[in-house]
């Protein structure tokens, strides 16, 4: 699955993320929240960086996850702007705020969830490290949990070890 994100090509990944973007400005749950965490997508991802910057000019609050890595899990932190200063290179080679303005989860009512792979049940294919995972199992239940991905992404159905494997809401795809 890796290798078919990293084959895609530039022209094909921001048309469909465009529609994934669409998608997800219709849901009645973005529309409402006020507070959306929102993922910063690696260069073959579905691209979040567009979607953050309407959100913000909607009046949308975004946080982004940072990596601690020696407790081995995500810390939310509002986003001051998109900027090549408002970054820093975090762990894994992943963005994260230069400036760390900590969000409790509970302060968010949205949350935008990446995966390599889903299926229709929500099921999440990760990247193994179970950051996310254990992220996920910690959130209040009122708040939704939405998968981007590409068709090609969405299977019929994937292997699931829950209480581990932790599914989202609703996969948007195009």
């Amino acid at each position: 699955m890796l290798q078919k994100l990293k084959n895609q090509k530039e022209e094909e990944l921001k048309r469909k993320s465009l529609a994934i973007k669409e998608k997800l400005f219709q849901l009645k749950a973005f529309k409402q929240a006020k507070t959306i965490m929102f993922y910063l997508a690696l260069h073959f991802e579905v691209e979040t960086r567009l979607m953050i910057r309407e959100a913000i000019k909607l009046g949308k609050k975004i946080a982004v996850p940072t990596c601690d890595i020696k407790a081995k899990k995500i810390i939310p932190c509002l986003v001051n702007g998109l900027e090549k200063k408002d970054f820093k290179q975090g762990a894994y080679c992943i963005d994260e705020p230069s400036d760390k303005k900590l969000v409790a989860k509970e302060a968010i009512d949205l949350f935008i969830v990446p995966g390599l792979a889903f299926d229709p049940k929500g099921n999440r294919l990760g990247r193994g490290l179970g950051y996310y995972d254990r992220f996920l199992s910690s959130l209040p239940q009122h708040a939704p949990k939405i998968g981007l991905a590409f068709k090609f992404q969405v299977l019929k159905r994937l292997p699931h070890n829950l209480p581990h494997d932790i599914r989202v809401d609703k996969v948007l795809f195009a």
